[in-house]
């Protein structure tokens, strides 16, 4: 591929906007069930849609910050090679971004996104500060350390799930429930699936490289029926929503499990090589069917 060195290309690139969608799911599903709520209270001005602006710019700005991160700490560590990487082209590796610039984008990034969170604490009070400051120090751990361990799994349930599936409803309405929680616990699993096919396609480089992923520690076998349970699991979690009498947002989003399912298959055809990055490309779509279903099926639930 050509790419001018730090042209903007080059810039779209090193953000790997594909990955986006894992970023506005989460925020996506939070806001759809603190709109539902927030109808139900019948107070005017209970949803703020500056608040919810700001969460969704916040997740953008931290997934991209997280991308430069990652590119620049496995070129630094050696873990990308040109030659043997099987993933997509990084801006770092393949000499896109300057190494100085890379390190001057993600200073710029963080102190963006803490920028744009900052305000969030008008909205959710004090202890939106411990919670930014943990999205920024979680975002460098992820690459430099926990990733090496083998709890990148952990962190995608927590920071793709929990935190701002549950956050973004808090800043809303001052409050958690039980179906918020539960819904946060399946949007971070369904997430979890594109850094499942991720590792599962990088298993070998990633154990001669001594990084003890998931999949380097259960084995192929293992992980891609962790793939495929983390669909189906999502959507039995999903029951939660009946439960509330939001009956569609536990239906719609069965309409992603085909999808899920075929991607799964793909994956165990394939096992190995370049060939894999089109099922990580089939699971960020999936991803995003997934939240616009739920969303949709809760909205539908408000005005009907």
């Amino acid at each position: 591929m050509e790419v001018k060195k730090d042209s903007l290309k080059a810039w779209i690139l090193a953000a790997r906007p594909k990955t986006l969608t894992g970023a506005a799911v989460p925020v996506m599903i939070g806001l759809s069930v603190a709109w539902v709520d927030a109808r139900l209270l019948y107070v005017p001005g209970t949803f703020n849609w500056i608040a919810a602006v700001l969460c969704l710019l916040f997740a953008f700005i931290m997934q991209i910050d997280a991308n430069l991160i990652n590119d620049f700490v496995d070129y630094a560590r050696g873990t990308d090679d040109r030659e043997t990487r099987l993933g997509p082209e990084r801006a770092c590796t393949q000499g896109w971004v300057s190494i100085e610039r890379m390190k001057k984008a993600i200073a710029g990034t963080t102190c963006l996104a803490c920028v744009v969170g900052l305000p969030l604490v008008l909205f959710g009070g004090l202890e939106m500060l411990l919670i930014g400051a943990l999205c920024v120090v979680f975002c460098f751990l992820y690459t430099t350390h926990l990733s090496y361990m083998g709890l990148g799994d952990v962190l995608v349930l927590v920071f793709f799930g929990l935190v701002p599936v549950a956050v973004t409803y808090y800043v809303q309405l001052h409050t958690f429930t039980a179906e918020v929680l539960t819904a946060s616990l399946a949007c971070g699993l369904v997430i979890d699936a594109l850094l499942l096919v991720n590792n599962f396609r990088d298993r070998d480089t990633d154990r001669i490289a001594g990084k003890n992923t998931l999949v380097v520690r259960v084995g192929a076998k293992t992980a891609l029926n962790l793939y495929l349970g983390t669909g189906i699991a999502a959507c039995l979690m999903g029951f939660v929503y009946v439960a509330n009498g939001h009956w569609l947002a536990f239906v719609l989003p069965l309409l992603y499990l085909p999808l899920h399912i075929l991607t799964f298959l793909k994956m165990k055809r394939i096992d190995h090589g370049r060939e894999l990055n089109a099922c990580l490309g089939q699971t960020a779509r999936n991803i995003f069917v997934y939240g616009l279903l739920v969303a949709v099926g809760l909205v539908l639930h408000s005005i009907i």
